[in-house]
């Protein structure tokens, strides 16, 4: 039996964060599936596209990854790929509360679904999409924080010219 786990997210962008979680994931598993979801809560700086793309372009080279896209609860798209489990990322105690939360409202929803968390390489603890957008705005360098095409459109999304 295979183990294929799928790591959902908005990736709105993909940071190096992310693809280090993506990493190690696929150094654990047979499959990852990287699903890039709609979230209605939240308005995406960059379409599901340019994530999906984002993605495929960052993990080119890593055979054992998936990259998709799906709308709706992730516990039925876990269970229409047939996999085990949902990876997440948690980069402080701080996300803990929201993940516990979610990874407790899947189990109940689907009591099958686990809920696997992977702490957050340390050098990127304070990483979130939030943040590399914020410090893309004002110009300040994201280069060691993202993939190189991520920090090349946000330039162009922001219009800053080097």
């Amino acid at each position: 039996m295979t183990s294929k786990v799928v790591y959902p997210g908005s990736f709105d962008p993909i940071t190096n964060g992310h693809l280090d979680i993506i990493k190690r994931a696929c150094s654990v598993f047979d499959e990852v599936i990287v699903a890039v979801f709609h979230n209605p809560q939240k308005k995406p700086l960059f379409s599901m596209e340019e994530r999906e793309k984002f993605l495929i372009e960052a993990t080119r080279g890593i055979d054992n990854v998936i990259i998709d896209k799906f709308e709706g609860l992730t516990v039925d798209y876990v269970k229409s790929k047939k996999a085990i489990a949902i990876i997440r990322g948690l980069r402080a105690v701080s996300d803990f509360e929201g993940e516990f939360q979610m990874a407790s409202l899947n189990k109940q929803i689907d009591g099958e679904v686990e809920t696997i968390f992977f702490m957050t390489d340390t050098k990127y603890a304070f990483l979130s999409s939030s943040v590399i957008k914020e410090v893309a705005q004002f110009g300040g360098n994201i280069g060691e924080l993202v993939p190189e095409q991520v920090e090349e459109e946000l330039m162009k999304k922001y219009h800053i010219y080097k």
